[in-house]
């Protein structure tokens, strides 16, 4: 069975198509027979992957509108990029059937305004209060050191969520995004930092 991972969060413009074609590109990277479901309409992870050359690691896409499909039966990995407003039956269906749901936030009041009720419905999802499926949060665009991400952290221990790193604004993820491209497609040197700041999410996505 194919090891999964929902990208989600209700707010767009979050980062979950970021997140979602830049795991894929680190699974791939490896030699991981991946799959890049897009659940939402927009389809920007498969957009994405229609510009990955094909000299990058191979990733496969994987159209599925409703989200309930099975992946192909050599597939490894599943991470799906979710839409904008998922909530209700649909969040529901998703949650029950991944391993992992991975939360990108950004430290602005109006995020965490509109993740609330997100992360009520969520955590009360039973695939997670069974621990059959795991939460996680990563901060999008942010320094730790400011105030900004010390509010977000007090926001997320209400619900007593995971902040599992910290990503930075950066115009490396705008530049390997328009070539179809993940940090992971990029030479060690021109992302040392940036991978350095991956190392704790990708450690609970394998754990």
């Amino acid at each position: 069975m194919a090891y999964s991972i929902l990208v989600a969060n209700p707010k767009g413009g979050s980062g979950k198509s970021t997140l979602s074609t830049n795991i894929a590109g680190f699974y791939a990277a490896q030699g991981t027979n991946v799959m890049l479901g897009d659940v939402d309409k927009q389809q920007s992870s498969l957009n994405w992957l229609a510009r990955r050359p094909a000299t990058a690691a191979p990733i496969h896409g994987w159209q599925m509108l409703d989200g309930l499909a099975k992946p192909p039966r050599d597939t490894q990995v599943v991470i799906l990029d979710s839409p904008a407003g998922l909530d209700g039956k649909r969040l529901r269906a998703l949650v029950k059937k991944v391993d992992r749901v991975l939360v990108p936030i950004q430290p602005s009041p109006f995020d965490m305004w509109a993740s609330s009720e997100f992360f009520t419905e969520l955590l009360a999802e039973k695939a997670v209060r069974k621990e059959r499926t795991f939460v996680g949060v990563i901060g999008m665009r942010v320094d730790p050191r400011t105030r900004s991400a010390r509010e977000l952290e007090a926001f997320l221990a209400t619900y007593q969520v995971p902040v599992l790193g910290w990503l930075r604004d950066t115009q490396l993820y705008v530049q390997a995004a328009g070539a179809g491209l993940s940090l992971f497609d990029l030479p060690p040197s021109r992302v040392r930092k940036d991978i350095d700041a991956w190392r704790p999410v990708l450690s609970w996505l394998d754990n």
